[in-house]
């Protein structure tokens, strides 16, 4: 009886210039339980050979934590966007199917499923999405946050810059800046921190520029595709509406 096997059929390209070297390659790799997408990279790694007997190179793809809570594994699998160290082989391929990978596509690829994801911390950047502590002297303890506020933002803290909501987002494109969802939902949850509000009104007027949330076109594919279930549809809507009115009256504050 012969041993099972997992198909993995993968888009490869050498690097971001090379795009003459873009093919797909086939691998066979054993089969074992709980197996995921990136345990059977690995039987790659370790032997790589395409399923038609050619030596090639190992398969370059990125992962760190295997818990879905770094978000450098994110490709396509099947088709879909998302972790890959989540992705078990048995729900993918029950019936012994082709698994499909390839490298997101909204993103400068790098090698391989390895793409460059620094616009989504270019991003974080841009909207100050952090609480402002030079350390230099005691402070003392912090204002103390409700449990409200505790509640609302901790769905939002979960963000891993993934890049599953920009993948799926028909606003990101060669022709558009949004800034993304993503960068979107933490300045809500950095304007809900008591000493982050203090910035509030910077990060507000970041998304009037260029890119900002105007250019949101309220497709709602990011909140579908979020593996932390990230309420992304609610935090645009609400800083939306906190835009428009720092628009009308943010005069009235200086």
């Amino acid at each position: 009886m012969s041993e099972k096997k997992v198909r993995l059929k993968v888009r490869r390209q050498d690097s971001a210039e090379a795009k003459g070297t873009q093919r797909w390659e086939e691998f066979d790799v054993p089969w074992k339980p709980q197996m995921n997408v990136i345990s059977a990279l690995m039987e790659v790694q370790k032997n790589p050979v395409t399923a038609t007997g050619s030596k090639t190179t190992p398969v370059v793809w990125e992962a760190s934590c295997l818990e879905e809570v770094c978000g450098a594994c994110t490709m396509l699998v099947n088709g879909k966007v998302r972790q890959s160290c989540t992705a078990l082989v048995d729900q993918l391929a029950p019936d012994g199917q082709t698994i499909t990978l390839e490298p997101m596509s909204k993103f400068p690829l790098v090698r391989d499923l390895i793409v460059d994801r620094s616009r989504m911390f270019e991003a974080l950047k841009r909207v100050h999405a952090w609480i402002e502590l030079d350390g230099s002297h005691e402070l003392g303890p912090g204002p103390r946050q409700s449990q409200e506020n505790q509640e609302e933002a901790y769905p939002l803290s979960r963000c891993m810059t993934c890049g599953c909501c920009l993948e799926a987002c028909p606003q990101i494109n060669e022709s558009s800046a949004f800034i993304g969802p993503h960068a979107i939902s933490q300045v809500r949850l950095f304007n809900l921190h008591p000493s982050g509000k203090m910035h509030a009104t910077d990060r507000l007027t970041t998304l009037m520029d260029e890119g900002g949330i105007g250019d949101c076109g309220k497709a709602m594919t990011c909140q579908e595709v979020c593996p932390k279930e990230i309420p992304l549809v609610d935090s645009i809507a609400q800083v939306s509406r906190a835009v428009t009115k720092q628009l009308l009256f943010g005069w009235l504050m200086r």
